[in-house]
């Protein structure tokens, strides 16, 4: 384990996630608590982007320069020991799983999936684009009294035209990423708290077996520790945040375990990168609602977007 040099850019946000770091060194954030979308500047001060409701999860600029964001559709939240926890159940206020396209001059919020072939999307939560300009995201499920919505991965064209269903069934899964190349997919599942790899063969398809679209197990790990959303850096090292132990575990292609960077929050949620060089990473911590950054040993990935 490793305790990097923290910095906390901002406090008192309604269980951020989702970073994106932009050009002008601004990083925005979801805030699944407040059903909203906020621009954080580099000295901490907070604007809205816009209100979308529900409980917006990951987030991710398109092809068109908008920001596209996993909607979750809302979740309750219990204070435990001083840190904001959601219940997996879905809460009364539940206004149903989609993805949407913001507007970043406007705020304008556009709906573009509620389901695909019929089955309703239930937590969206994750999402990154290829280099073909599509989007690969996860659904996590929830459960509902003694019924569990089972996850999946899904890839979407950004106009609102075509989503298909790619990876069914899934345990949770939430954070998703793309290799350097693009020729592999990763997901973290959440309650098992592994990563699987995909073979990518063409936009939207995987390798398949006689089982279906499994993918090969990447990295597990003992004990209780639960894998949130990820990221990956210049190497190609996945990088997932990491709950209970409130850390960023950085996974080789092999699936190695390289490091885990220590936050001090077990609800750390997310990573990007940002700044000149892309060695600044950018680390949502839900469970005491803050954003800080850590310097980082490597590149974060350029993204396609």
């Amino acid at each position: 384990m490793s305790q990097p040099e923290i910095t906390e850019i901002t406090s008192g946000l309604k269980f951020p996630e989702g970073p994106v770091a932009m050009p002008d060194g601004s990083v925005i954030v979801v805030e699944l608590g407040g059903g909203c979308v906020t621009r954080v500047a580099p000295d901490g001060t907070r604007s809205e982007v816009a209100a979308p409701g529900g409980s917006p999860n990951g987030a991710a600029i398109g092809p068109d320069g908008a920001l596209y964001i996993c909607n979750s559709g809302g979740w309750a939240f219990h204070d435990i020991i001083g840190l904001n926890i959601p219940d997996t159940e879905i809460p009364p206020h539940y206004s149903g799983g989609r993805i949407e396209r913001i507007d970043l001059e406007s705020g304008k919020v556009e709906v573009l999936y509620t389901e695909c072939a019929g089955n309703k999307l239930i937590g969206p939560n994750d999402i990154v684009f290829d280099a073909n300009g599509a989007m690969w995201f996860t659904d996590h499920g929830r459960r509902q009294g003694r019924v569990h919505h089972v996850g999946a991965i899904f890839y979407a064209q950004p106009d609102g035209s075509e989503i298909r269903e790619v990876v069914f069934p899934s345990e949770a899964p939430n954070g998703i990423g793309l290799s350097p190349d693009g020729s592999r997919l990763y997901a973290a599942e959440t309650h098992t708290g592994r990563v699987f790899v995909w073979n990518v063969t063409g936009p939207g398809e995987v390798e398949r077996n006689a089982a279906g679209a499994t993918g090969a197990l990447l990295c597990g790990l003992p004990g209780m520790q639960l894998f949130d959303s990820l990221g990956i850096d210049s190497d190609g090292n996945v990088v997932v945040a990491t709950l209970v132990t409130g850390a960023l575990t950085v996974i080789s292609p092999d699936g190695a375990v390289l490091d885990q960077a220590l936050t001090g929050d077990p609800m750390t949620t997310n990573v990007c990168w940002g700044g000149d060089d892309l060695r600044t990473a950018y680390v949502t911590c839900s469970g005491t609602g803050r954003l800080i950054s850590m310097p980082w040993p490597r590149p974060g990935l350029q993204l396609n977007y």
